[in-house]
């Protein structure tokens, strides 16, 4: 599959060299500020790392609520990703909004790629599940907890979705294929164009793609970091990974909710 889609010959992708792109604005000019400062203000990395970090600390913050106050009866620190995952979604789309206008999404989203890499992508997830002797994964996000009041349930449920189908894909593509595929090929990875290929930066992401993921879902989450990959190398759109993997989330959370399988979540 890779072997189909390199543009950028055997070595992977070889551009210009750096230094000749880059000129130092000479000291005592008018507008001249020391090294570091407006950079550090306007630096390319920060649009593309902040909403990521932001949701990997709501992660974190799941994780030790739940570490503490696990055995509570309180519901608030039993389970905490029923407030933490809302004020999580909030911050990062915020954070999104902020940074629009930084992002790079390179060409038009190439619809039909896009929608037969997010199916395929769906399909890796699901297969599992149609092995026998696996067991349903009926732990999880259970927004069931709150069939007494159907406003509050139907509430969970629509904030469940805006992250699984509109914050994760906008701000792990962003982040995995808008920056770090790229900044593994260089520091200054403005300069590399979307979907340039070297095998480093193309397993290196799948290979970190998968580890954000809990271990059952290693494979799947491999293949899926493959599968977005090879779509941003054909296609050089960032739009068109965000699309497909909007729609390898919003089958699973169909899947979700028809199944109670709230372990896939």
């Amino acid at each position: 599959m890779v072997d189909g889609i390199v543009r950028h010959g055997a070595e992977g992708y070889q551009g210009p060299d750096l230094a000749e792109s880059k000129s130092v604005p000479p000291s005592g000019k008018l507008g001249y500020e020391e090294p570091g400062m407006e950079e550090s203000r306007k630096s390319p990395m920060v649009p593309y790392v902040v909403p990521f970090a932001l949701f990997m600390a709501g992660l974190a913050l799941v994780e030790a609520v739940r570490y503490l106050g696990g055995k509570s009866d309180l519901l608030l620190l039993s389970k905490p990703e029923f407030w933490v995952y809302p004020l999580q979604t909030l911050a990062c789309g915020a954070a999104l909004v902020i940074y629009w206008k930084r992002y790079d999404f390179g060409k038009g989203v190439a619809w039909v790629a896009a929608l037969a890499a997010g199916l395929l992508a769906l399909g890796l997830w699901l297969l599992p599940t149609l092995l026998p002797g696996v067991a349903p994964r009926t732990e999880g996000f259970d927004p069931t907890l709150f069939s007494d009041s159907p406003l509050l349930y139907w509430l969970t449920v629509a904030a469940r979705f805006a992250r699984l189908v509109i914050i994760v894909p906008l701000v792990e593509e962003i982040f995995w294929r808008g920056f770090l595929m790229r900044y593994l090929i260089r520091e200054d990875f403005p300069a590399i164009p979307l979907g340039a290929y070297t095998r480093l930066s193309f397993f290196g992401v799948a290979g970190l793609f998968m580890f954000v993921h809990s271990m059952p879902d290693w494979p799947a989450a491999f293949l899926t970091g493959i599968i977005y990959n090879g779509l941003l190398v054909r296609t050089k759109s960032l739009g068109a990974c965000v699309v497909a993997h909007a729609v390898t989330n919003l089958g699973l959370g169909i899947y979700i909710m028809v199944t109670r399988q709230w372990g896939f979540w």
